[in-house]
């Protein structure tokens, strides 16, 4: 199994980066709920144990990790784009939007940013940045960032499983899943599912 490491960040660091965030970002792909974005700065290679993507850890390790996390971090934020912005902006924007949040949400300013990998062109980002595929697997600091946001959004759609008791959102977190689909064809859509988003776009639009 691939580890994540800071071999990135520290060549990075040799370049005269001070303040690197990695930045990930979960729901993206969700036909109901929010896009949760997270960054994390590290001031230099703060060893936490079994940092693994978070969809390769499970939930109660995940819980463990994020106070380590928040622990070893010199910076770090969570931000959130509900399903009433994303369907007004579109996915693509969307995403650009909370990553700029987590930017500017940080107590650090960073100088330079690692973002795990997506298709999206409206990045705007006014210092340095890349995209790395798989960069959740592959860089510690993107690899934290994984953890924080997966944590937040599915902890959000937990308590909007108790708000929506029918569709099941603690068992598919709001994606695309075989169960989901059978509780729109029984329920229609509710207030949180995404509009513009197939099947969604589809259906009668009967919000509860």
């Amino acid at each position: 199994m691939t580890k994540p490491t800071f071999k990135k960040e520290k060549e990075l660091w040799q370049r005269g980066y001070e303040h690197i965030v990695g930045i990930d970002e979960v729901g993206r792909g969700a036909w109901a709920g929010p896009i949760v974005a997270a960054g994390v700065i590290f001031e230099n290679s703060k060893v936490i144990k079994g940092l693994r993507d978070s969809k390769k850890v499970t939930a109660l390790r995940r819980e463990q990790l994020v106070e380590e996390i928040k622990a070893k971090a010199l910076s770090w934020t969570i931000e959130v784009l509900d399903n009433n912005v994303i369907d007004e902006i579109g996915v693509g924007q969307a995403n650009a939007l909370v990553i700029d949040k987590v930017i500017n949400g940080l107590t650090i300013r960073p100088q330079y940013c690692l973002i795990d990998k997506a298709s999206v062109k409206e990045y705007k980002i006014m210092i340095p940045w890349e995209t790395i595929v798989k960069g959740d697997t592959k860089i510690f600091s993107i690899a934290a960032a994984s953890i924080l946001a997966k944590v937040a959004r599915d902890k959000i759609m937990l308590k909007l499983a108790k708000k929506y008791p029918e569709y099941g959102f603690e068992l598919h977190k709001g994606y695309g899943t075989k169960l989901h689909m059978q509780k729109l064809d029984e329920y229609d859509i509710s207030k949180i599912h995404r509009k513009s988003y197939k099947p969604i776009s589809q259906r009668s639009f009967l919000t509860k």
